[in-house]
Formats: C-alpha cells, sequence, structure tokens
C-alpha cells in the first residue's frame, strides 16, 4: 500500500514536470509583444525576462508559471526549450526573428506578427510578467545577464546544470518578490 502511494507521488510529481509547449509559446509571444518597442530587447535580455518572470511567481505562488527549465550558461539562466518554441513560433507565422543592430553589436531580434493569445496565462501569470518587464527590460544584454548572475538560484547552481526552482527561496532581498513573515 504505501509502495503504490509513492509510485502515484511520483507520477504526478512528473507529470507536473512535463513541458507545456502551448503555454511556453504562449508566455513567450507575450512577452515579444510587450517589448517590441525596446531596442534592448534581444535573445539574451529575453533569456532573463522568461527566467525571471518563471522564478518570481514561483516564489510568490509555489507554482511554475510555465514548464520551462532554465540550465546556468556563463551569459545567465538559459531556457531549455527557446530555439524550439521560437522556431513554432515563427513557422505560425506568430513571430519573425532578424538580426539587428543595437549600439556597435549584432543583436538577434524578434518581432510580433499578431496580437498574443494569452488564454493559457491567468491574471497572476500576466501581472508577474508584467512586473518583470516593467522592472528589467531597460537592461541591455550586458547589465541583466551580470545581475542575473547574483540571483541565488544561478549562484547556487553548477555550470550547464538545470537550475532548481526551489532555490528562489533563498534569494538575497534585492531579488526577492515575496514578503516573508519573521518567525
Amino acid at each position: 500500500m504505501e509502495r503504490e502511494k509513492e509510485v502515484v507521488e511520483l507520477a504526478d510529481a512528473l507529470e507536473n514536470e512535463v513541458f507545456n509547449r502551448e503555454k511556453c509559446k504562449q508566455f513567450l509571444h507575450y512577452i515579444i509583444h510587450q517589448c517590441v518597442h525596446l531596442d534592448n530587447v534581444g535573445k539574451t535580455v529575453l533569456f532573463k525576462l522568461l527566467y525571471f518572470s518563471d522564478f518570481d511567481y514561483y516564489e510568490l505562488y509555489e507554482k511554475k508559471l510555465s514548464s520551462e527549465s532554465y540550465r546556468k550558461i556563463p551569459l545567465g539562466p538559459a531556457p531549455c526549450h527557446f530555439d524550439e518554441v521560437v522556431e513554432e513560433l515563427e513557422n505560425e507565422d506568430i513571430i519573425m526573428q532578424f538580426i539587428g543592430q543595437y549600439g556597435k553589436y549584432d543583436q538577434q531580434k524578434f518581432l510580433s506578427q499578431k496580437r498574443p493569445d494569452v488564454s493559457l496565462l491567468n491574471g497572476n501569470e500576466i501581472q508577474v510578467i508584467d512586473d518583470v518587464i516593467l522592472k528589467y527590460s531597460h537592461m541591455n544584454a550586458t547589465q541583466i545577464s551580470e545581475f542575473s548572475h547574483r540571483d541565488t538560484p544561478y549562484k547556487a547552481t553548477k555550470d550547464n546544470d538545470i537550475i532548481d526552482y526551489e532555490l528562489v527561496f533563498y534569494r538575497d532581498p534585492l531579488f526577492s518578490v515575496r514578503e516573508y513573515e519573521d518567525d
């Protein structure tokens, strides 16, 4: 009986970890659409806006906004399914990507071609995404990458490993978005 319960709990946990491609597509498209007017927002900044949205939401609500996993790479947290999701959004004529100039650098840019479908995102999720865009979208790639390196989940993860969402509960006050009661 106890063994069956453990198997069911493990199956439930694995099911919750399954990548939700459609929700991730809506999540990414929404951010691209909201940031389309910002010259500084290219692929690296998008990576960090996705990361902070996901991890801030997890800290606030103790569940994942998207089902995306993030890997610790030298430029900061990077979503594992980004290229696949972008390709699907492009094939569906929802976004297009191109190389633009930002200062003296080439930058991979994204353009929303349609109004985003947010039917899989709830109000709290959209609010967290909007808050993250407001807080961080003014940063260029170098600034937001350096900033993300200071976040505890990134710092506590070995190079090239997947970043554990649970690490948000050890953030320092600069990154924390939740008000914790003193014991």
